[in-house]
Parts: C-alpha cells; structure tokens; sequence
C-alpha cells in the first residue's frame, strides 16, 4: 500500500462525515466520503437515510466533472450490488475517479472485496486500510452484526460511589446529574434501541425516549420481560410516537398469561415471544427491526446477563459523587469487574459526575 499523510488527513475527513450519519443510516452503515483533485476536496458527501444516496454518491453529484482523474477518499468499500439503489462503483467509475483510498473491506457478503475487484478490473488504483480501526469504530454495529449476528451492547448504568444503581430494590433512584443525563441523551439518539429488563420497567416506569435532541428515526424501545411482567399502564406506552415498544419475552409466558399479550398489544406494543428465551436469542430479535445498535441501560439482571452471554461490546458507567449505604442494589458485579480491562477506555467528567467509557474487546 502507497499512501501520503495526504491520504491520512483527507480520510479524517471522510471519517468525520461518517460519524454524521451515526442514527440515520441502519441498516445501511454510516459512511464518509470525499472526492480530492490535486490537493482539494471537491466533494464530499456523508450515507443519507436507507433508500437514499450513498456518501460516495452524495460526494460524486457535488464534484461533478471534477471527480474525472480525482482521488475519492471513503470510510468503507464502495458497494458493487444492488439494493434500495444501485452500485456505487458505476458511479465512480462512469465519473472518471482514478484512485480510490478506502478504510476497510465492508464484512456484508453481498460486497466483501467485489467492489474493489471491480473498481482494480476497470483499471482504478484501489488503496485500501488508511484509517481502518476507527473506520470500524464508527461503524462497529454494522461491523458486529455481519461478524457476531447480533446486534453491538452498550452496556450503560448509573452507580453510586459504593456501587449501587438505587437506594433500594424497587426504588427509583435519581443517581445522576442533568449535566450526565444530557449525555445520556446524546447516546440515546445514535443508537437503533434502547432496551431495560422488565424489573427497570417496573421499578422506575421510564419513557426511554429522546427529549432535548432531534432524532430522524424512530427509536425502538426494547423491554426484556421473559415473565412477560410489563404492565398495559407503564409510561412507556405514552410516547409510541417516538417508536416501537417491542415486548421480548417467551412463549410459555405468552401461552400462561394470552389476557397479558393482548392487552399490551392494545396499548401498542410488540409483542415477541421465544421458544428460547435466553439473552442472545432475544437479542437477536431486533434484527428483524433494524436495530444494530441497542442502548441497555439495565438493570442489574440484564447486564449480568449479556456479560454471561459475551454480548457487550462497549461499557458506559456513569459514577455519581454520593453514597447509597448497605440497604442499595448493587450494580452488576460482571460490569464492575469489566472497568478496569476497558480497552482504549476514558474518564469524563460530566457536571459533578464521571463517566467511564471503553470497548470490551479489541478492534484491531
């Protein structure tokens, strides 16, 4: 591979417009491209909505005919089949490009090294690993749901000093500042769902929407209730208009209890039961919704749950400067034990609060 801190610089670039599309695009990843001839970027263009063009074809209408003998910078391989529209790399080389630098090999089988293939057989230079590892951080749902089958885990809880999530079992326990919430909020609109276990449900009834942030697609919010325990009133079911409500539970509940099932329905949820129940047969589940990115903000249960199942992929905890005292329900022990292996983890400071961030595993 042949590349310049030129190359390095313009990919930043693309990587930035990529991160615009973050909460947009699923299923389709959030890719940045831009298009450069002799030293200046003379388009660029971020992935739109699913349906919608391309980053590469956002960046091709906006060059022009100066894409011809250009260099097209992009966060991900350019696609070579067709689905809601047609091949990217027509496009590129019907424009004229010469040299394209991508980050990395897009894993969806329909692509996977076919578009380089192309681009190299119609005589284009293709240069391919500039920025690679932050290219699949910023697209690490898309990259965990063609890799694992399921969809990425941010594993987020709010704890006291002395490690607890609410003062009392059943509690509802305002740990966290607005400062904190906001950034809770943030994460909330990039994400696919967010999703609680049904003792979250029950102990603080939570609307688990978006408020204060725009957001251009519907949020799925997910309850993991196997004893299909949520009740028809919760507050939940006030804000369908921010998105689905999709009950995850099994089917002997739904079999026990088919006055529950249907009255949940009638207030608009989604109701999916499994013959399986476990946590990554559920999880699993919202494939069929679109969702690659799931928020799981708890509780206790959930978390030790998906740490039980390997299924977290990045840890979020939010650490409030006060004491709860014996009588408090402890925070998962699995994601206490996970902070001090973070990898590339980081420490904010959000109002009075400190957050602590960081991938489980290593993306190399």
């Amino acid at each position: 591979m042949t590349t310049s801190q030129a190359d390095h610089e313009f990919m930043a670039r693309a990587l930035a417009l990529a991160e615009r599309g973050l909460g947009r695009t699923t299923p389709n990843p959030a890719v940045g491209a831009c298009i450069v001839a002799e030293g200046v970027v003379v388009g660029h263009g971020s992935t739109e909505p699913p349906g919608q063009r391309h980053a590469e074809i956002v960046a091709l209408d906006a060059a022009g005919g100066r894409a011809r003998g250009a260099t097209l910078y992009c966060t991900l391989e350019p696609c070579a089949h067709t689905g809601r529209t047609g091949p990217c790399v027509d496009r590129i080389i019907a424009a004229g490009v010469t040299r394209v630098v991508a980050a990395v090999e897009d894993p969806d089988p329909r692509v996977r090294g076919r578009g380089f293939d192309r681009l190299r057989h119609a005589g284009l230079t293709v240069e391919v690993g500039v920025g690679a590892a932050e290219a699949v951080r910023v697209n690490l749902p898309f990259f965990t749901v063609h890799g694992k089958g399921r969809p990425m885990v941010i594993a987020k809880a709010a704890a006291s000093l002395d490690g607890c999530v609410a003062a009392a079992p059943g509690m509802r326990t305002a740990l966290t500042s607005e400062a904190a919430n906001r950034r809770v909020q943030r994460t909330r609109a990039q994400v696919d769902a967010v999703a609680v276990g049904s003792g979250t449900l029950l102990a603080d009834d939570p609307r688990l929407d978006v408020r204060e942030l725009y957001r251009a697609r519907p949020l799925v919010r997910a309850v993991f209730d196997r004893r299909l325990r949520t009740p028809a009133d919760a507050r939940i079911f006030t804000t369908l208009d921010a998105g689905p409500v999709v009950i995850l539970t099994s089917a002997a509940a739904v079999a026990r209890h088919p006055e529950v099932a249907e009255a949940l329905t009638a207030r608009g949820a989604i109701v999916v039961p499994d013959a399986d129940p476990t946590f990554p047969n559920l999880l699993r589940r919202l494939l069929a919704f679109d969702v690659h990115a799931v928020l799981l903000e708890g509780g206790p249960v959930l978390h030790g749950a998906a740490f039980a199942a390997d299924a977290v992929d990045i840890v979020q905890a939010y650490v409030s400067p006060i004491s709860v005292g014996p009588g408090g329900v402890r925070a998962s022990a699995a994601l206490l034990q996970s902070l001090p292996a973070l990898v590339g983890a980081r420490v904010e400071a959000w109002g009075p609060d400190a957050v602590i961030e960081g991938y489980v595993h290593r993306i190399d």
